[in-house]
């Protein structure tokens, strides 16, 4: 394939029309029922790499891997200039295609691995790693018969990971967690809802202690998950924007007080079905407002970042008073209780029914207003 580089826009654009013009014509001409002649297919042979990978972002990934068997220039292409790669719809013998097309597409960034049911295998994560080593996003959700030797590969092969999903991997220790971290220092996201084995509170003093750029973490249905884990997130990774801490029945007011006092970026926080959460939580996430709007950070802080917290789960927390949910709806004008809005979710607190946000109560005053 000719490989051309420092194309224009404009010049692969012309490019594709000449061949597009060009193939019709020839296309027309031979009356063949639209077959391309040899001709037209030498031409699209050889387009420019460049133009090549523009296409193939217009297709979706099985076309993707079935037009890198085209012919050895655009096989060469697509390995050498494929960074994402979705294999989600392999709804069979996805390990097998994952061990074939690792060692090939070697500058991947993005690979996304999701299953319905489980086909993945060590061996394919190990060849992932291996090959791999530009990674940064990857998931492995659903992957049940992974174990650790996944994740010791990817440690010492994808260093440079800074998003993961292994929701739903059950056979993850935290030992293996703590040691990927050890390596992977640049995670910004990590998602381990239902690890039970792998998110404890061990694990995470481990990510606390050595992914201190974290930004999003969710950790739903993760029972062994306790305060002491938790407030070390805290006091390490003042970034978290996000925190999923829905079924993590252990945790207190201890890890919201925490979370309120040190992470002044957090704009998510799912607290449902923990039940040992009371009032005195929701007053520290109130105060918390308070302190970082007159805090020195607020002056040079972005305007689009002075929303607070804009999503938070309290549902089945049925320990709650309306006076204290009340007073973190009044601190955080994005959190919403109206219709079409719901950005404070109280599901299953009938207590808590008489919480309003701003907006709603607008919304009630306005048709009296309207009638004076």
């Amino acid at each position: 394939m000719e490989m051309q580089e420092g194309l224009r826009s404009e010049d692969l654009d012309s490019c594709f029309k000449n061949l597009m013009v060009f193939g019709a014509a020839l296309g027309a001409s031979s009356g063949d029922g639209g077959k391309l002649s040899g001709e037209v297919m030498g031409k699209w042979k050889d387009i420019p790499m460049e133009l090549l990978l523009r296409i193939l972002t217009l297709v979706d990934d099985k076309t993707v891997i079935r037009v890198s068997g085209v012919c050895s220039g655009w096989r060469e292409a697509i390995c050498l200039g494929l960074t994402r790669l979705c294999l989600s719809w392999c709804k069979n013998n996805m390990n097998d295609l994952v061990l074939t097309l690792a060692p090939k597409f070697t500058r991947l960034q993005t690979l996304i691995l999701r299953q319905d049911k489980p086909q993945l295998e060590d061996n394919a994560i190990e060849t992932v790693a291996s090959f791999c080593p530009d990674l940064r996003e990857l998931d492995l959700s659903k992957s049940f018969k992974l174990t650790d030797r996944s994740l010791y590969a990817l440690a010492h092969g994808c260093p440079n990971l800074t998003k993961l999903n292994i929701s739903g991997c059950t056979a993850f220790s935290d030992d293996a967690v703590a040691y990927l971290t050890s390596f992977c220092k640049k995670l910004k996201s990590l998602n381990l809802c239902g690890c039970v084995r792998a998110a404890t509170d061990r694990a995470l003093q481990a990510i606390a202690y050595n992914c201190r750029e974290l930004q999003t973490l969710n950790l739903g249905w993760c029972e062994n998950v306790g305060d002491s884990g938790v407030t070390s997130l805290a006091y390490c990774c003042p970034n978290l924007r996000a925190l999923d801490l829905c079924g993590c029945v252990l945790i207190t007011d201890e890890s919201v007080i925490a979370l309120a006092n040190r992470c002044p970026h957090l704009r998510s926080l799912g607290l449902y079905y923990c039940q040992n959460i009371t009032d005195r939580a929701m007053y520290s996430l109130a105060q918390s407002r308070v302190r970082n709007k007159h805090g020195v950070w607020q002056s040079i802080k972005p305007r689009y970042e002075d929303d607070g917290l804009m999503n938070l789960n309290i549902s089945q927390c049925t320990a709650l008073t309306p006076p204290a949910v009340q007073a973190v709806c009044d601190s955080f004008p994005s959190l919403h209780t109206c219709p079409g809005r719901h950005s404070l979710i109280i599901s299953g607190c009938l207590n808590l029914t008489s919480v309003h946000c701003a907006c709603a109560i607008y919304s009630h005053r306005a048709p009296s207003t309207i009638a004076h």
